[in-house]
């Protein structure tokens, strides 16, 4: 079969990709930024096209001779009417899929709760299957509760506050009931639906074999983990909005994306009907249960092997704009601090620390300052330090990097971070590795800032004075590093 996957750099389709290739499938995928696709394993085994999924040219363009189309998308933590902007992205491309001649549409989607009020994040799932399923071309829509497996954004929330917190006070949704999935299990139900016959469109609860409330699953996670049992205090006054909150200050997860999950939790997500499997066979073994579930992905982390994370998808509503061509850009002001230092070490010594930079390892200067800017960039909604890296040692296009995102890498020379967290205006990082004929290794740190309005232009002025400490002492101890593995 010949697919198209949208939401191919993301959590589950950055996984979805290989596992088609590896089931024989011919692969495209509609991407932004072709950048952030390069960046992937798979690249060189997939037919990528540059487009836009909210332009219907470009969803036409990418759909010719496509049999099965994945979508993957979702604007969750966008703010704003997200049902209507839900809406309208899925009438876009259900109308240039069936003008294309696509034979089917697999929608990954949040399972529904009955006879329930629904949170506006998994109404705006339930509005797209709706469009979905009525658009004329044939549709399976799966319908998913909480997904476990290292990295996903639902993971990380019940990890971080499972490991940081021993003993809590929760709110009542705490005992809501939920049907959580592994990962795998997920991807096998995906990679099986190209193979569903012509006739089907409808809607398919999916859930792993276990029900749970969100207390039991975090009791679980820590016996899986070989943590204390924790102590949990309920008490009825904790708001989705109140919650999402602490989850942001908890955990990885900023408050905007924390709060339309947290939502979610307060309905009951149970599995009504098992009726995918009618069509796909189980996967070897069976379904993986929770605890399974938890002990893979744990040692995923622990071995490093986390392929995509929730924050391979770009924050919504961070700068998106690349970086400007200067000095002849027409766009206006662009402050610059740039530094250039010879360094007593090989260019491969020094870039090994270049690439490893954020994370654990940290920023090379005053710490604290470092953390008090990510708190305050929590405070205001951005996604402060707390992201850290998908990888410990090895960055690639696309990937977060606390609240930098990689723009630009040219491997062992060059690397552009871009700033995602909340400034009047766009900045940029480069770190450049050079050498001359003599031998020589520099090491040339370039930090660039284009100002929103006046504010834009204050904030700059009363922060350059600090630049020596952070950028100069940034640049003095990462050549320090560099020259220590010499």
């Amino acid at each position: 079969m010949r697919t198209l996957v949208t939401g191919s750099t993301g959590y589950v389709g950055g996984r979805l990709v290989p596992q088609l290739l590896d089931a024989g499938h011919v692969v495209r995928v509609l991407v932004r930024d072709e950048r952030k696709a390069r960046a992937h394993p798979w690249a060189d085994r997939v037919e990528i096209v540059v487009g836009d999924a909210t332009k219907a040219e470009d969803v036409r363009r990418a759909c010719e001779g496509v049999d099965v189309f994945y979508y993957l998308l979702h604007s969750i933590g966008s703010g704003g009417d997200l049902v209507r902007t839900e809406h309208e992205m899925a009438a876009t491309i259900a109308e240039a899929a069936k003008d294309a001649g696509v034979g089917r549409i697999v929608y990954l989607s949040g399972m529904v709760p009955k006879d329930e009020e629904m949170s506006e994040h998994l109404r705006s799932r339930d509005e797209v299957a709706r469009v979905l399923l009525d658009s004329g071309v044939p549709t399976a829509v799966l319908q998913a509760g909480i997904i476990i497996g290292s990295g996903s954004a639902s993971f990380e929330m019940l990890r971080y506050l499972t490991e940081r917190l021993p003993a809590m006070i929760t709110p009542r949704w705490v005992d809501s009931r939920t049907q959580p999935i592994a990962i795998r299990d997920v991807l096998h139900l995906l990679v099986g639906c190209v193979d569903l016959p012509p006739d089907v469109n409808r809607r398919f609860d999916i859930g792993g074999p276990d029900v749970l409330t969100y207390l039991e699953m975090m009791q679980g996670y820590a016996k899986v983990a070989e943590l204390p049992r924790r102590r949990i205090l309920r008490v009825p006054v904790l708001s989705p909005s109140l919650s999402s909150h602490w989850v942001g200050l908890i955990t990885p997860v900023p408050a905007d994306l924390a709060r339309p999950l947290v939502e979610s939790l307060r309905n009951t997500v149970v599995a009504q009907e098992d009726d995918i499997w009618r069509y796909v066979h189980l996967p070897p073994g069976g379904l993986t249960g929770f605890e399974r579930a938890v002990e893979l992905a744990l040692t995923k982390i622990r071995n490093l092997d986390v392929p995509t994370r929730w924050t391979s998808a770009a924050t919504r509503g961070a700068p998106s704009e690349p970086l400007p061509e200067d000095p002849d850009w027409a766009g206006g002001s662009l402050y610059t601090d740039e530094r250039t230092r010879e360094v007593a070490a090989s260019p491969e010594n020094l870039w090994a620390v270049i690439e490893g930079i954020g994370g654990d390892h940290g920023w090379y200067s005053w710490p604290l300052a470092w953390e008090v800017r990510g708190l305050i960039d929590r405070a205001f909604g951005g996604p402060g330090l707390r992201r850290g890296r998908r990888d410990h040692s090895r960055l690639v296009v696309g990937d977060a990097v606390d609240f930098w995102r990689v723009e630009e890498e040219v491997e062992g020379e060059f690397l552009r971070l871009r700033a995602e967290m909340k400034v009047p205006g766009l900045a940029w990082l480069e770190l450049r590795v050079g050498s001359d004929d003599s031998g020589t290794t520099s090491f040339h740190q370039r930090a660039l800032f284009h100002p929103r309005g006046l504010l834009g232009h204050l904030y700059w002025w009363a922060v350059a004075p600090f630049h020596g400490f952070i950028f100069g002492g940034m640049q003095r101890n990462v050549a320090k590093a560099a020259e220590s593995r010499s």
